[in-house]
């Protein structure tokens, strides 16, 4: 038997990958920023192998658009390609929490209850990042029963997408009461089993987020040109 081995938990690509994700999610890096491996090589004190290998990832999630001997660029989506990722996650989601809302447990209904719990003190806090991700999780969980491992994976690619103009909605709403009060009654609903009712709102919901998102989008984009 051979010596023992060291296992590292996250490789180093992996750590850098993470960390660009989060800065392109969170608005640090805007969508059309140039991106050059020199740059962030000497950014994060590494070389280009690793630099490379992160950039690979976020290429394949579609967080940017690179080649290898022509550098690359955060993505930006036109208006009509934001609008069609809020459109799949309607078409997606209303049917994972059709089929969930049937055989969701005593155990489901109190994980979603715990998170909301989270962001609802993260509402209070103005803690976008954590609003964020508290967002995803409790979505995820209100589908978890549907048993779809398949779908969840496409969702989850297409919420990669979606999580950076979530964050950008979160961080200018004015009215938060109403995101509150819709996310607390899709859990209501769903321990009444009242699924129609459900997954109207839920419909509803990511429908109006589009809507607000799209309007704000191109109010921004018309002042930057």
């Amino acid at each position: 038997m051979t010596g023992k081995r060291a296992v590292t938990k996250q490789s180093l690509p992996e750590m850098i990958a993470n960390d660009l994700r989060e800065r392109i999610l969170s608005g640090d890096m805007s969508e059309g920023e140039p991106i050059r491996q020199e740059a962030l090589a000497e950014e994060y004190d590494v070389s280009r192998m690793p630099i490379r290998e992160a950039l690979k990832r976020l290429n394949a999630e579609g967080l940017i658009q690179w080649a290898n001997n022509r550098g690359g660029t955060v993505t930006k989506h036109s208006i009509g390609e934001i609008g069609e990722i809020f459109d799949l996650r309607i078409l997606i989601e209303t049917d994972l929490f059709r089929r969930a809302i049937p055989q969701m447990s005593l155990a489901d209904f109190d994980k979603c209850e715990n998170i909301l719990q989270q962001m609802e003190t993260s509402y209070d806090e103005d803690d976008v990042a954590r609003w964020g991700t508290l967002n995803h999780a409790y979505h995820s969980a209100l589908y978890a029963a549907a048993g779809r491992s398949l779908t969840k994976d496409i969702l989850d690619r297409i919420n990669i997408q979606s999580d950076r103009y979530v964050r950008l909605h979160l961080s200018v709403m004015e009215q938060r009461e109403p995101a509150k009060e819709e996310h607390r009654n899709l859990l209501k609903l769903a321990r009444e089993r009242n699924t129609d009712a459900a997954c109207g709102l839920l419909a509803a919901h990511i429908e109006r987020t589009k809507n607000e998102l799209l309007e704000l989008i191109e109010a921004k984009r018309a002042i930057e040109t």
